[in-house]
């Protein structure tokens, strides 16, 4: 990292929980490296976006943006970044709510038989996280790796909004929940979404622990969020309720 001697200065208690980005299984993330690891997601490929693409979208997004750049992140960002950051700060953003509303079906938290849900940031009452700043000197490559990361396929559209933190206000590059596409559902009931959530799982983890790893960064900032707080204790009890049945039905078939 660069730029400041200590980029957890503010948050201490952040140092063991943000993965070390060149360690980070994100740092050289791609399509090609996802199919090589995992060649049974090869059909997953025709949902991505093409490398031009991706990047005249992040041509796009960055045009005229000049120094060092904030990053909001809300979901798995906030513990694994994948980026070489100068700081870390608490931050919230008006005006936006954290919402499980991305669906995967394409072997990432989910499949096509047992979908997984993970974070979208959509308009709501507000958003607590953290901005972490790039070093202007390294906006070039870090966006690169975060591109390939946040676009790789359809779901999120790159957005600058204001990041409160406690000296002010800044501005900071997101991704929105992009309602044009049909990874974003925000129709499923909560007993939808708790279903997901219990039941999604693929080479990055499980959709229920990317949940309950939103909810343990905050009890480490002293963050409530109510929502994702109950949506935990919901998919957990879900997930409870089936092990018994589970085990008897393992039993009745001896």
């Amino acid at each position: 990292m660069t730029d400041t001697p200590d980029p957890f200065a503010r948050h201490p208690e952040l140092r063991d929980r943000i993965a070390d980005p060149e360690s980070s299984f994100f740092r050289d993330f791609s399509v090609d490296k996802v199919e090589a690891l995992f060649p049974q997601l090869k059909a997953a490929r025709a949902w991505t976006h093409p490398d031009a693409v991706r990047e005249a979208n992040r041509a796009q997004a960055l045009a005229g943006h000049t120094g060092d750049l904030w990053v909001f992140g809300y979901g798995s960002l906030m513990w694994d970044p994948a980026l070489r950051f100068a700081e870390v700060r608490r931050a919230r953003v008006a005006g936006f709510a954290r919402r499980m509303i991305l669906m995967d079906v394409n072997g990432g938290r989910g499949t096509h038989e047992a979908p997984g849900l993970m974070a979208a940031l959509d308009r709501g009452e507000g958003c607590d996280g953290l901005v972490f700043r790039i070093a202007a000197s390294d906006v070039e490559a870090e966006t690169e790796i975060l591109w390939r990361r946040e676009v790789i396929g359809p779901g999120y559209i790159p957005a600058f909004v204001t990041a409160t933190l406690d000296e002010g206000p800044v501005q900071a590059l997101t991704f929105l929940a992009d309602h044009a596409a049909a990874e974003i559902r925000a129709d499923l009931t909560l007993a939808e979404q708790v279903r997901c959530i219990a039941h999604g799982a693929g080479f990055l983890g499980t959709s229920r622990d990317y949940l309950a790893s939103i909810v343990d960064h905050f009890e480490a900032l002293d963050i409530h969020d109510a929502h994702c707080a109950a949506l935990l204790r919901e998919v957990d009890d879900l997930v409870a309720s089936v092990r018994p049945a589970i085990a008897n039905s393992t039993q009745a078939s001896r």
